[in-house]
Formats: structure tokens, C-alpha cells, sequence
């Protein structure tokens, strides 16, 4: 059986004309309609909509719980197959000859920015004093909350969450839609990416169906993302002293606060998504990547630098001896105490994080693709993979180990331990600092770092959610779109957050995650079997990209 070129067509009907001109009418009108009923439902029937949505959400974490677990315990293990196989390591994402358009900080500055930055001002110190005080070890009666025996299990799981795993979400997304894109000159549409598998039909309502689940599961994904950052842009507003009325008496975001937030992050996020990635978005990462390393080497300096330097380098080594065992491991209710709490914190943690990677994924993984462009496979999976995982663990190291080496001294007194998730890293900084005036210019840096963070994520998904209704067109869209995004992405996080708070949020996301999950199994099989066939290509003299197949 001879060995044939590679599909390098894969027409998507686009409106000619009129409003939707150059657009997927059926993915963008759909996609629209899906995300305003949702705003809706919540606004005008918040009870039965958190009913329902708490219920949906019970549902999916009791029994698709084990699926989320070894989906991303998969995707790492694709990863690494791909990094280290002859055949797909010496292939480009791109024609011959083609050099990579960003420069590497550039590339990895965006990367970051636009994965999971923001999600760090948050979490990197919040995540590690949480399991400071309570993970599974704790509950099963392996060590005690709060003391010293319990830090290196709380970096486990801090890195376990947001290391390998999460970038393996986006590095299947963002390798899939490069390599068909770039090597095969197909739409950089979701769709692409499983082409070897479904061929043309993609070109119909199959197609059609998945790009519309990636479109709901970024704005959701992004939404989880800007729903967290507004919390903390509040908190970070109130220390700077712009007024009390940001916030409710139980110190979380008032209404007013949820709105002015949205209303100054996503109309910055839409004028910056005007001016396009190479413009705006490469700025924004630029900067928000500098003002990092100048917080980052600030705490490594002033802050518990022995402590963290001990708990960056266990904690990566403690990290990856547990990581097969936890890769796999789910903990199922069986009626005990201990049995049951395991799984409520699995629930809560490991599998919400996988949702959430998973729904941040077709809008990271678009966007990766975007910017990697003449970059090897090899190049493209280690570098979205190590280095950004590497970065998520400086920051718990050096960020959330001077908070535990502050409260466990007892120096912090409770002070980190008693606030918000979102108000933990001032709380923290100010500590160090004493003064108020000092304290106070740290506050304002940190609000700057967090508000770039946000409106680089939040630019990067109304333009990738154009890109994937455009049938993966990545030229300037007609302003109305790129406002109705915007729109649309800040309507879902004040809609779910004024009926039910971050939960609300979490809940929606979890369930928007679950159908794309699916897609990227599939994606995993779609691209191993690229690389096999091109490699057999290769070897026959075949051509596998669109620089040497012949024209029909």
C-alpha cells in the first residue's frame, strides 16, 4: 500500500459578506448564544441556576473524578514521548527554512503571562500555607498541620498542581494546532488538530461541534482565571487606600468592587486585543515578565532566602519521586471519615485544578501556537513544559515559603494565615517591609504586576476566541466581535461572581471542562499518529508539509 501526503485542506464555510463576514456563522452565533444564556440564567434565575449548576458539578467530581486524574497523567506521558522519540523531535513546527518570530524571553514571557502568571500572584503564596496546614498526609494522620514536619508535603502538592501536569494541558493543545497549522496549512482552529483521525468531515457539523466546545471552555477557563485575579485586584486596591467600599463587611469584593474591577481589567484587556499579539500582548508580557523578576528577586533577597532556596530544590526532588504515584492515585468515598475527607480534598484540589487546565487549555494552546511558529517539536514540549513549571516553582518557593517560614517563626503572628486567598501576598509583604510607606509602593507594584497579568490573559482569549469562530483566520477582526468578547468574557465572571462567588465560577468551569477533556485525549492520539506517518513519509520520499506537496 503506497503512502500518501498528509490533508492539507480542510475548507470551513465563512460568511462572505455582512456582519459575520470572514466568520464561522454557525461556531459564532452559537458560541454567543450558549454564553448569553448562561449570563442570563444566572442573573435572572440565580437560585435554580446555582442549584443546578452545584448539582451538575456533584455529579461530574463523584464520578468523572478518576477520569480527570489519569486524562492529565496521560497528557504528561504524551509529552514526554514526544520530547524524546527521533521523529517527532527533529521536525519543525513550521515549512523549512522558517525562524521563530519572538525571541526566546519574548516567547516565554508570553507563555507565562498568558498561562498561568496571574494565577501565581495568587496561589504561590496562598497554595503552599493552605497544605501547610491540611493535605491527604494530614487527614491520614501521617503529619500534623502547621509545624515542620508537614512543609515538604505541602510543596508536593503545591508543585503537583501546578507543575508538569498543567503544562502538559497546554503544550497537547498548543503542539496539535502548531503542527497542523504550520506544517500542513490548515486552519488554526481547534478542529485541525484531529484531522488524522476524522479527515474531512471536520469540514461539517463535527467540526462545527468542537470548535463551539472550545470557544465555551475558554471563555469559562479564562473566566475561572479573571475571577480569582478580580478578588485579589480588589484586595490590592484596598491596601493602596482607593476606598473601603470596594469591599463587604467579610472582607471579600462588594458588588460595586466586582464591577468597577471588571469594567477597568477587561476595557483595558479589549483596547490592548485591538492592537493585536505582536503589539499589545508582547508589551504587556514584557513588562508584567520584568516587574516579576523584580518581585521574585525581592523576596529571594529580603525575604526567607535560606528557607526557600531548601524548599525549591526538595520540593522539585520530593515533587518528582511522588509524581508517578500521584499521577494515578484517586481517592474514592467508602463511608469512613478518613476515606471520605481524601476524596472531598482530591475533589476540591487535584481534580478541580485538572478541570481547570483543561478548560484554560484551547485558549492557552491556541495562543502557544501562535507564538511558536519555526520552533522543533522537541524545543516547543520542553519549553512549555520545564521552563514554565520551573517558574511556578521559584515563586512557591521563594513567595510561599517566607510565608511559612513567617507564621511557623510566629514572627506573622496569623496575619497571612487569617486573610484571603487573594490578600495573603500583601498581607506577607507588608510584613516584611514594616514600614507603611515601603509597604504601601510594594502594594502598588503588585496591583500593577496583577493588573498587566489580567489583561494579557483576558486580550490573548478575545482574540484567540475570534481566531477559532474565524475558522482559525489570525488576521485583524472587525472591532464589534472583539468588543462583544469582552464584553461577553466580563458579563460571565460579574454574572457567576455576584450570584455565587468564585464557587459559581469554579462550578460552571468544572462542567465546561469535561466535553473538551474528550478532544484532547483525542488530540494525544491524532498527533501520534502525525508524527508516525510523517516519519514513514519521510522515509518513502513522500512529501509530509505543504512546502513540497504536489499541487493537484
Amino acid at each position: 500500500m503506497s503512502i500518501q501526503p498528509p490533508l492539507t485542506d480542510l475548507p470551513i464555510e465563512t460568511a462572505d459578506e455582512g456582519f459575520y463576514s470572514g466568520f464561522s456563522k454557525f461556531v459564532a452565533i452559537t458560541s454567543k448564544i450558549i454564553i448569553s444564556l448562561l449570563v442570563l440564567w444566572a442573573v435572572i434565575f440565580p437560585t435554580q441556576a446555582g442549584a443546578v449548576l452545584s448539582g451538575i458539578n456533584s455529579f461530574i467530581l463523584t464520578n468523572f473524578a478518576s477520569w480527570y486524574i489519569w486524562s492529565v497523567a496521560f497528557f504528561v506521558i504524551v509529552c514526554i514521548v514526544l520530547a524524546i522519540w527521533p521523529a517527532s523531535g527533529r521536525l519543525y513546527l513550521g515549512l523549512p527554512g522558517e525562524k521563530p518570530e519572538f525571541s526566546n524571553f519574548s516567547w516565554f514571557s508570553m507563555m507565562f503571562g498568558a498561562g498561568i502568571g496571574v494565577g501565581m500572584l495568587t496561589w504561590s503564596v496562598a497554595e503552599p500555607i493552605y497544605h501547610f496546614g491540611k493535605n491527604p498526609e494530614t487527614i491520614q494522620g501521617l503529619a500534623t498541620g502547621g509545624t515542620a514536619d508537614n512543609i515538604r508535603n505541602a510543596y508536593v502538592y503545591s508543585n503537583l498542581h501546578w507543575g508538569l501536569g498543567a503544562w502538559a494541558c497546554y503544550a497537547i493543545v498548543g503542539l496539535a494546532l502548531a503542527y497542523f497549522a504550520y506544517r500542513r496549512d490548515l486552519p488554526l482552529t481547534v478542529r485541525s488538530a484531529l484531522t488524522p483521525l476524522f479527515g474531512k468531515t471536520l469540514s461539517g457539523p463535527l467540526g462545527h461541534i468542537i470548535d463551539i466546545v472550545a470557544v465555551v471552555a475558554t471563555i469559562l477557563g479564562v473566566a475561572q482565571t479573571l475571577g480569582f485575579g478580580v478578588n485579589q485586584f480588589v484586595a490590592g486596591l484596598s491596601r493602596i487606600g482607593i476606598g473601603d467600599w470596594l469591599t463587604a463587611a467579610d472582607g471579600n469584593p462588594s458588588s460595586v468592587g466586582i464591577i468597577f474591577a471588571i469594567l477597568v481589567i477587561m476595557g483595558a484587556s479589549t483596547l490592548s486585543a485591538l492592537s493585536g499579539v505582536g503589539k499589545g500582548i508582547k508589551w504587556l508580557s514584557n513588562i508584567n515578565m520584568a516587574l516579576s523578576i523584580f518581585l521574585l528577586g525581592f523576596l529571594i533577597i529580603f525575604g526567607s532566602t535560606f528557607f526557600g532556596t531548601k524548599a525549591f530544590f526538595i520540593g522539585i526532588w520530593d515533587y518528582l519521586i511522588a509524581l508517578p504515584r500521584l499521577s494515578f492515585e484517586v481517592f474514592r468515598p467508602d463511608g469512613t471519615e478518613t476515606g471520605d475527607a481524601l476524596a472531598g480534598w482530591q475533589g476540591a484540589w487535584s481534580v478541580f485544578y485538572w478541570a481547570w487546565w483543561v478548560a484554560f487549555a484551547p485558549f492557552v494552546g491556541v495562543f502557544l501556537a501562535r507564538i511558536s511558529k519555526g520552533r522543533s517539536v522537541r524545543e516547543f514540549v520542553l519549553g512549555a513544559m520545564i521552563v514554565p513549571s520551573i517558574m511556578c516553582f521559584v515563586w512557591f518557593a521563594w513567595a510561599g515559603g517566607t510565608a511559612i517560614d513567617l507564621e511557623l517563626s510566629g514572627v506573622a503572628g496569623g496575619a497571612i494565615n487569617e486573610t484571603s486567598d487573594g490578600d495573603k501576598i500583601f498581607a506577607m509583604t507588608s510584613i516584611l517591609l514594616g514600614g507603611k510607606v515601603l509597604a504601601w509602593l510594594m502594594s502598588v507594584l503588585i496591583v500593577v504586576l496583577l493588573m498587566t497579568y489580567l489583561v494579557t490573559s483576558a486580550d490573548s482569549a478575545v482574540l484567540i476566541v475570534n481566531t477559532i469562530n474565524a475558522a482559525g483566520d489570525e488576521g485583524p477582526k472587525a472591532r464589534p466581535h472583539i468588543l462583544f468578547w469582552g464584553a461577553a468574557l466580563g458579563a460571565v465572571v460579574a454574572a457567576l461572581l455576584l450570584v455565587g462567588g468564585i464557587t459559581a465560577i469554579q462550578t460552571a468551569m468544572v462542567i465546561g471542562a469535561l466535553p473538551f477533556s474528550l478532544v484532547m485525549v483525542l488530540m494525544c492520539f491524532s498527533l501520534l499518529k502525525a508524527v508516525y506517518r510523517d516519519g514513514q513519509r519521510e522515509k518513502a520520499g513522500v512529501a509530509s508539509t505543504t512546502a513540497s506537496t504536489p499541487a493537484e
